[in-house]
Protein backbone atom coordinates (compact mmCIF):
# COMPACT_ATOMS: atom_id res chain seq x y z
CA UNK A 1 0.00 0.00 0.00
CA UNK A 2 2.60 2.35 0.60
CA UNK A 3 4.80 1.83 -2.10
CA UNK A 4 1.42 2.02 -4.38
CA UNK A 5 0.65 5.15 -3.12
CA UNK A 6 3.97 6.90 -2.63
CA UNK A 7 4.81 6.04 -6.54
CA UNK A 8 1.27 7.57 -7.67
CA UNK A 9 1.89 10.64 -5.27
CA UNK A 10 3.88 12.83 -7.67
CA UNK A 11 1.63 12.99 -10.48
CA UNK A 12 -1.11 13.75 -7.40
CA UNK A 13 0.64 16.88 -6.48
CA UNK A 14 0.91 17.72 -10.39
CA UNK A 15 -2.10 17.72 -11.08
CA UNK A 16 -3.12 19.63 -7.65
CA UNK A 17 -1.21 22.34 -8.33
CA UNK A 18 -2.61 22.29 -12.02
CA UNK A 19 -6.39 22.17 -10.84
CA UNK A 20 -5.10 25.43 -8.08
CA UNK A 21 -3.76 27.65 -10.93
CA UNK A 22 -7.13 26.56 -12.15
CA UNK A 23 -9.77 27.69 -9.59
CA UNK A 24 -11.58 31.36 -10.59
CA UNK A 25 -13.43 32.08 -7.38
CA UNK A 26 -12.65 32.37 -4.04
CA UNK A 27 -15.17 29.71 -2.53
CA UNK A 28 -13.85 27.15 -5.11
CA UNK A 29 -10.78 27.42 -3.81
CA UNK A 30 -12.67 27.03 0.10
CA UNK A 31 -13.93 23.64 -1.10
CA UNK A 32 -10.92 22.53 -2.77
CA UNK A 33 -9.26 22.80 0.56
CA UNK A 34 -11.78 21.48 2.60
CA UNK A 35 -13.02 18.55 0.37
CA UNK A 36 -9.57 17.58 -1.39
CA UNK A 37 -6.31 19.44 -0.31
CA UNK A 38 -6.60 19.24 3.13
CA UNK A 39 -7.76 15.69 3.82
CA UNK A 40 -4.90 14.96 1.29
CA UNK A 41 -2.14 16.59 3.46
CA UNK A 42 -3.48 14.18 6.50
CA UNK A 43 -3.18 11.06 4.33
CA UNK A 44 0.28 11.45 3.15
CA UNK A 45 1.27 12.67 6.77
CA UNK A 46 -0.20 9.58 8.17
CA UNK A 47 1.84 7.53 5.15
CA UNK A 48 4.95 8.95 7.00
CA UNK A 49 4.06 8.28 10.01
CA UNK A 50 3.56 4.37 8.77
CA UNK A 51 6.80 4.77 7.16
CA UNK A 52 8.51 5.79 10.26
CA UNK A 53 6.95 3.34 12.89
CA UNK A 54 9.91 1.14 12.69
CA UNK A 55 12.49 1.88 15.07
CA UNK A 56 16.38 2.67 13.98
CA UNK A 57 17.75 0.63 16.90
CA UNK A 58 17.55 -2.36 14.61
CA UNK A 59 20.77 -0.60 12.31
CA UNK A 60 22.61 0.58 15.65
CA UNK A 61 22.87 -3.12 16.89
CA UNK A 62 23.40 -4.60 13.51
CA UNK A 63 26.23 -1.99 13.13
CA UNK A 64 27.61 -2.64 16.91
CA UNK A 65 27.88 -6.29 15.82
CA UNK A 66 29.65 -5.42 12.36
CA UNK A 67 32.43 -3.23 14.37
CA UNK A 68 33.18 -6.42 16.46
CA UNK A 69 33.43 -8.68 14.05
CA UNK A 70 35.21 -6.81 11.20
CA UNK A 71 36.49 -3.66 12.96
CA UNK A 72 34.91 -0.20 12.32
CA UNK A 73 36.09 0.70 8.81
CA UNK A 74 34.46 -2.67 7.47
CA UNK A 75 31.46 -1.99 9.73
CA UNK A 76 30.85 1.79 8.30
CA UNK A 77 31.48 0.11 4.69
CA UNK A 78 29.10 -2.38 5.31
CA UNK A 79 26.48 0.13 6.42
CA UNK A 80 26.97 2.53 3.58
CA UNK A 81 26.51 2.76 0.35
CA UNK A 82 22.69 1.06 -0.11
CA UNK A 83 22.11 2.45 -2.77
CA UNK A 84 22.55 -0.37 -5.37
CA UNK A 85 20.62 -3.10 -2.86
CA UNK A 86 17.88 -0.85 -1.84
CA UNK A 87 17.34 2.09 -4.36
CA UNK A 88 18.55 5.53 -4.13
CA UNK A 89 18.09 7.75 -0.94
CA UNK A 90 15.60 10.48 -1.28
CA UNK A 91 18.24 12.54 0.21
CA UNK A 92 20.24 12.11 -2.47
CA UNK A 93 17.29 12.93 -5.22
CA UNK A 94 19.26 16.74 -5.82
CA UNK A 95 22.41 15.50 -6.31
CA UNK A 96 21.38 13.17 -8.41
CA UNK A 97 19.47 15.42 -10.33
CA UNK A 98 21.95 17.74 -10.87
CA UNK A 99 24.58 15.07 -11.57
CA UNK A 100 21.78 13.91 -14.54
CA UNK A 101 21.41 17.93 -15.69
CA UNK A 102 24.81 18.35 -15.75
CA UNK A 103 25.37 15.90 -18.18
CA UNK A 104 22.51 16.31 -20.65
CA UNK A 105 20.50 13.44 -19.29
CA UNK A 106 17.46 15.49 -18.25
CA UNK A 107 16.26 19.11 -18.59
CA UNK A 108 15.51 21.91 -16.48
CA UNK A 109 11.43 21.34 -16.65
CA UNK A 110 12.08 17.17 -15.44
CA UNK A 111 14.64 18.37 -12.96
CA UNK A 112 11.87 20.58 -11.11
CA UNK A 113 9.42 17.64 -11.41
CA UNK A 114 11.52 15.10 -9.44
CA UNK A 115 13.36 17.45 -7.40
CA UNK A 116 12.37 21.04 -7.04
CA UNK A 117 10.20 20.33 -3.86
CA UNK A 118 13.10 19.99 -1.75
CA UNK A 119 15.36 22.64 -0.51
CA UNK A 120 16.98 24.29 2.29
CA UNK A 121 13.49 25.95 3.73
CA UNK A 122 11.83 23.19 2.58
CA UNK A 123 8.80 23.29 5.16
CA UNK A 124 8.20 27.11 4.88
CA UNK A 125 5.52 27.83 2.28
CA UNK A 126 6.20 31.46 2.24
CA UNK A 127 9.62 30.52 0.40
CA UNK A 128 9.88 30.12 -3.08
CA UNK A 129 11.19 26.21 -3.73
CA UNK A 130 14.34 25.64 -5.89
CA UNK A 131 12.00 24.55 -9.03
CA UNK A 132 10.88 27.85 -9.02
CA UNK A 133 13.75 29.94 -8.20
CA UNK A 134 15.54 29.52 -12.02
CA UNK A 135 18.89 30.88 -10.64
CA UNK A 136 18.94 27.47 -7.98
CA UNK A 137 19.65 25.07 -10.62
CA UNK A 138 22.44 27.95 -12.15
CA UNK A 139 24.22 28.36 -8.64
CA UNK A 140 24.25 24.53 -8.11
CA UNK A 141 25.50 23.58 -11.22
CA UNK A 142 28.06 26.71 -10.85
CA UNK A 143 29.40 25.43 -7.80
CA UNK A 144 29.54 21.83 -8.53
CA UNK A 145 31.68 22.60 -11.69
CA UNK A 146 34.09 23.77 -9.14
CA UNK A 147 34.52 20.37 -6.87
CA UNK A 148 36.64 18.21 -8.09
CA UNK A 149 34.98 14.74 -6.67
CA UNK A 150 32.39 13.72 -8.54
CA UNK A 151 28.78 12.53 -6.61
CA UNK A 152 28.87 9.28 -8.90
CA UNK A 153 32.66 8.90 -7.70
CA UNK A 154 31.52 8.98 -4.10
CA UNK A 155 29.25 6.05 -4.35
CA UNK A 156 30.66 3.93 -6.62
CA UNK A 157 33.72 4.15 -4.21
CA UNK A 158 31.77 3.50 -1.55
CA UNK A 159 29.90 0.31 -3.39
CA UNK A 160 33.72 -0.63 -4.03
CA UNK A 161 34.44 -0.49 -0.18
CA UNK A 162 31.19 -2.31 0.39
CA UNK A 163 31.85 -5.18 -1.88
CA UNK A 164 35.39 -5.33 -0.64
CA UNK A 165 34.03 -5.71 2.85
CA UNK A 166 31.03 -8.12 2.32
CA UNK A 167 33.58 -10.49 0.70
CA UNK A 168 36.08 -10.19 4.00
CA UNK A 169 32.94 -10.79 6.05
CA UNK A 170 31.60 -13.94 4.53
CA UNK A 171 35.24 -15.31 4.52
CA UNK A 172 36.17 -14.60 8.24
CA UNK A 173 32.16 -15.33 9.29
CA UNK A 174 30.23 -17.15 6.73
CA UNK A 175 27.25 -17.49 9.32
CA UNK A 176 26.91 -14.14 10.72
CA UNK A 177 27.50 -12.58 7.02
CA UNK A 178 24.07 -14.08 5.81
CA UNK A 179 22.03 -13.40 8.88
CA UNK A 180 23.58 -9.95 8.91
CA UNK A 181 22.97 -9.59 4.94
CA UNK A 182 19.45 -9.94 5.90
CA UNK A 183 19.19 -7.77 8.43
CA UNK A 184 20.43 -4.77 6.76
CA UNK A 185 18.65 -5.62 3.57
CA UNK A 186 15.72 -4.89 5.74
CA UNK A 187 17.03 -1.76 7.55
CA UNK A 188 17.92 -0.51 4.05
CA UNK A 189 14.05 -0.74 2.83
CA UNK A 190 12.68 0.80 5.86
CA UNK A 191 15.63 3.88 5.50
CA UNK A 192 14.59 4.30 1.85
CA UNK A 193 10.93 4.22 2.80
CA UNK A 194 11.19 6.68 4.87
CA UNK A 195 13.16 8.85 2.96
CA UNK A 196 10.77 8.64 -0.03
CA UNK A 197 7.66 9.51 2.49
CA UNK A 198 9.18 12.17 3.96
CA UNK A 199 10.21 13.43 0.42
CA UNK A 200 6.13 13.08 -1.00
CA UNK A 201 5.09 14.76 2.46
CA UNK A 202 7.53 18.04 1.53
CA UNK A 203 6.10 17.47 -2.06
CA UNK A 204 2.53 18.58 -1.07
CA UNK A 205 3.76 21.53 1.01
CA UNK A 206 4.70 22.63 -2.78
CA UNK A 207 1.15 22.12 -3.11
CA UNK A 208 0.15 23.80 0.21
CA UNK A 209 2.15 26.98 -0.72
CA UNK A 210 0.51 27.05 -4.35
CA UNK A 211 -3.05 27.08 -2.43
CA UNK A 212 -2.12 29.63 -0.09
CA UNK A 213 -0.39 32.12 -3.11
CA UNK A 214 -3.86 31.58 -5.45
CA UNK A 215 -5.95 32.45 -2.45
CA UNK A 216 -3.65 35.59 -1.79
CA UNK A 217 -4.58 35.97 -4.97
CA UNK A 218 -8.17 35.70 -5.48
CA UNK A 219 -8.57 37.64 -2.08
CA UNK A 220 -6.22 40.43 -3.13
CA UNK A 221 -3.98 39.82 0.32
CA UNK A 222 -1.11 38.69 -2.01
CA UNK A 223 1.76 37.57 0.45
CA UNK A 224 -0.06 39.12 3.42
CA UNK A 225 -1.92 35.45 3.27
CA UNK A 226 1.48 33.81 5.13
CA UNK A 227 0.11 35.33 8.25
CA UNK A 228 -2.68 33.55 8.54
CA UNK A 229 -4.11 30.43 9.64
CA UNK A 230 -5.29 27.69 7.56
CA UNK A 231 -8.84 28.36 8.60
CA UNK A 232 -8.33 32.59 8.87
CA UNK A 233 -7.86 31.86 5.07
CA UNK A 234 -10.85 29.80 4.33
CA UNK A 235 -13.11 32.46 5.81
CA UNK A 236 -11.20 34.89 4.06
CA UNK A 237 -11.94 32.85 1.18
CA UNK A 238 -15.53 32.76 1.93
CA UNK A 239 -15.96 36.88 2.12
CA UNK A 240 -14.68 37.57 5.80
CA UNK A 241 -12.18 40.57 6.01
CA UNK A 242 -9.51 40.00 8.55
CA UNK A 243 -7.91 43.75 9.80
CA UNK A 244 -5.11 45.07 8.45
CA UNK A 245 -3.83 46.04 11.80
CA UNK A 246 -3.72 42.17 12.80
CA UNK A 247 -1.62 41.14 9.89
CA UNK A 248 0.75 44.12 10.43
CA UNK A 249 1.19 43.04 14.25
CA UNK A 250 1.66 39.43 13.01
CA UNK A 251 4.37 40.88 10.76
CA UNK A 252 5.96 42.89 12.89
CA UNK A 253 6.05 39.87 15.16
CA UNK A 254 7.91 37.65 12.73
CA UNK A 255 10.16 40.30 11.99
CA UNK A 256 11.58 40.30 15.75
CA UNK A 257 11.90 36.63 15.70
CA UNK A 258 13.39 36.27 12.60
CA UNK A 259 16.41 38.76 13.79
CA UNK A 260 16.97 37.10 16.45
CA UNK A 261 20.29 34.78 16.31
CA UNK A 262 19.95 30.67 16.12
CA UNK A 263 18.72 29.39 19.36
CA UNK A 264 21.15 26.97 21.39
CA UNK A 265 20.75 23.56 20.56
CA UNK A 266 19.84 22.69 24.15
CA UNK A 267 17.91 25.16 26.04
CA UNK A 268 16.85 23.78 29.89
CA UNK A 269 14.90 26.16 31.80
CA UNK A 270 12.72 29.76 31.22
CA UNK A 271 14.52 31.17 27.86
CA UNK A 272 13.72 34.42 26.96
CA UNK A 273 15.05 34.95 23.45
CA UNK A 274 15.82 38.38 24.10
CA UNK A 275 16.97 38.45 26.73
CA UNK A 276 19.97 35.72 25.50
CA UNK A 277 20.47 37.62 22.17
CA UNK A 278 21.46 41.04 24.18
CA UNK A 279 23.96 39.23 25.94
CA UNK A 280 26.90 39.71 24.44
CA UNK A 281 28.65 36.68 26.43
CA UNK A 282 25.75 34.20 25.34
CA UNK A 283 26.43 30.87 24.57
CA UNK A 284 24.99 29.52 20.96
CA UNK A 285 25.80 25.66 22.01
CA UNK A 286 23.88 25.63 25.28
CA UNK A 287 21.83 27.27 27.75
CA UNK A 288 21.20 26.41 31.32
CA UNK A 289 18.80 28.85 33.69
CA UNK A 290 20.54 29.81 36.66
CA UNK A 291 24.20 28.65 35.72
CA UNK A 292 26.80 30.74 33.96
CA UNK A 293 27.03 28.90 30.91
CA UNK A 294 30.61 28.66 30.78
CA UNK A 295 31.62 26.93 27.06
CA UNK A 296 32.93 23.06 27.02
CA UNK A 297 35.96 23.51 25.08
CA UNK A 298 36.15 20.26 23.78
CA UNK A 299 34.28 19.37 20.60
CA UNK A 300 32.85 15.40 20.54
CA UNK A 301 29.62 14.14 19.34
CA UNK A 302 28.37 10.91 17.55
CA UNK A 303 30.19 9.10 15.39
CA UNK A 304 28.09 10.09 11.94
CA UNK A 305 30.43 8.45 9.17
CA UNK A 306 33.67 6.25 9.96
CA UNK A 307 37.30 8.13 8.95
CA UNK A 308 39.71 10.44 9.64
CA UNK A 309 40.49 13.63 7.99
CA UNK A 310 42.85 16.74 8.49
CA UNK A 311 41.67 20.41 6.88
CA UNK A 312 40.51 23.43 7.67
CA UNK A 313 37.07 24.52 8.73
CA UNK A 314 34.73 26.14 6.84
CA UNK A 315 31.35 27.61 9.07
CA UNK A 316 28.34 27.99 7.54
CA UNK A 317 25.19 29.15 8.86
CA UNK A 318 22.64 28.96 6.31
CA UNK A 319 23.15 26.57 2.93
CA UNK A 320 22.23 29.90 0.66
CA UNK A 321 26.09 30.69 1.80
CA UNK A 322 27.51 27.08 0.66
CA UNK A 323 29.14 28.91 -2.46
CA UNK A 324 32.09 29.79 0.31
CA UNK A 325 32.48 26.34 0.70
CA UNK A 326 35.99 25.04 -0.59
CA UNK A 327 36.67 21.87 -2.01
CA UNK A 328 38.90 19.98 0.69
CA UNK A 329 37.14 21.63 4.04
CA UNK A 330 35.84 20.55 6.56
CA UNK A 331 31.76 21.74 6.76
CA UNK A 332 30.95 23.05 10.29
CA UNK A 333 26.90 23.77 11.03
CA UNK A 334 24.32 23.77 12.95
CA UNK A 335 22.50 21.05 11.76
CA UNK A 336 21.54 19.90 7.89
CA UNK A 337 18.57 18.95 5.81
CA UNK A 338 18.37 18.34 1.74
CA UNK A 339 19.37 21.25 1.07
CA UNK A 340 22.42 20.97 2.15
CA UNK A 341 23.22 17.85 0.27
CA UNK A 342 24.74 19.06 -3.09
CA UNK A 343 27.28 20.71 -0.94
CA UNK A 344 28.55 17.54 0.99
CA UNK A 345 30.97 16.22 -2.27
CA UNK A 346 33.12 19.02 -2.04
CA UNK A 347 33.27 18.64 2.24
CA UNK A 348 36.16 16.96 3.43
CA UNK A 349 33.96 16.11 6.39
CA UNK A 350 31.26 17.32 8.39
CA UNK A 351 31.06 18.87 11.69
CA UNK A 352 27.30 19.51 13.16
CA UNK A 353 25.64 20.75 16.41
CA UNK A 354 22.74 18.60 16.58
CA UNK A 355 22.06 15.29 15.36
CA UNK A 356 22.35 11.68 15.71
CA UNK A 357 23.92 8.45 14.00
CA UNK A 358 20.57 8.59 11.96
CA UNK A 359 20.28 12.09 11.64
CA UNK A 360 20.44 13.62 7.69
CA UNK A 361 23.81 14.36 7.81
CA UNK A 362 25.17 11.06 9.09
CA UNK A 363 23.15 9.08 6.46
CA UNK A 364 24.08 11.05 3.40
CA UNK A 365 27.74 11.32 4.88
CA UNK A 366 28.10 7.36 5.21
CA UNK A 367 26.45 6.95 1.99
CA UNK A 368 29.29 9.01 -0.08
CA UNK A 369 31.82 7.78 2.12
CA UNK A 370 32.83 11.06 3.70
CA UNK A 371 33.75 11.52 7.59
CA UNK A 372 31.04 12.83 9.93
CA UNK A 373 30.46 13.73 13.81
CA UNK A 374 27.40 14.92 14.79
CA UNK A 375 25.16 16.02 17.68
CA UNK A 376 27.94 18.13 18.80
CA UNK A 377 26.50 20.62 20.59
CA UNK A 378 29.04 23.10 20.82
CA UNK A 379 30.82 22.92 17.06
CA UNK A 380 29.70 26.22 15.92
CA UNK A 381 31.19 27.93 19.17
CA UNK A 382 34.12 26.40 19.53
CA UNK A 383 35.28 26.30 15.76
CA UNK A 384 36.02 28.94 13.54
CA UNK A 385 36.78 29.55 9.53
CA UNK A 386 40.30 28.26 9.06
CA UNK A 387 41.11 26.22 11.66
CA UNK A 388 42.58 23.11 10.83
CA UNK A 389 41.22 20.16 12.50
CA UNK A 390 41.21 16.73 12.43
CA UNK A 391 38.14 14.86 12.52
CA UNK A 392 37.36 11.12 14.01
CA UNK A 393 34.44 10.07 12.65
CA UNK A 394 34.57 6.57 14.02
CA UNK A 395 35.16 7.85 17.83
CA UNK A 396 33.16 11.14 17.38
CA UNK A 397 35.83 13.34 17.93
CA UNK A 398 36.99 16.48 16.60
CA UNK A 399 40.81 17.77 17.48
CA UNK A 400 42.16 21.62 16.57
CA UNK A 401 45.69 21.58 15.86
CA UNK A 402 45.94 25.09 14.85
Amino acid sequence: MLDAYLAEHPARCDRRRAEIAAVATPVDLADLWIEVLNPEFHRVSWMLSAATRSSGASFITTRKRLQRLVGDAAANALTAGLGAQAGQLASLGLLDGLEQLAAGEIDRDTFNRRYGHRGPHEFEISLPRPGEDPDWIDRQLAERAESTTSYRDLLHAQERRRSEAWAELELRHPLHSRILHHQLEGWAKISRDRERARSEVIRYFWVLRAYALRAGDLTGLGEDIFFLDKAEIVRVLHGETISPKLIKQRRAAYQCYAALPAYPALIRGTFNPYVWAADPNRRSDLFVEGSENEADVAVRGFPGSAGVVEAPVRVISDAADGAALQPGEVLVTTITNVGWTPLFPRAAAVITDVGAPLSHAAIVARELGIPAVVGCGNATMRLRTGDRVRVDGTAGTVEVLR
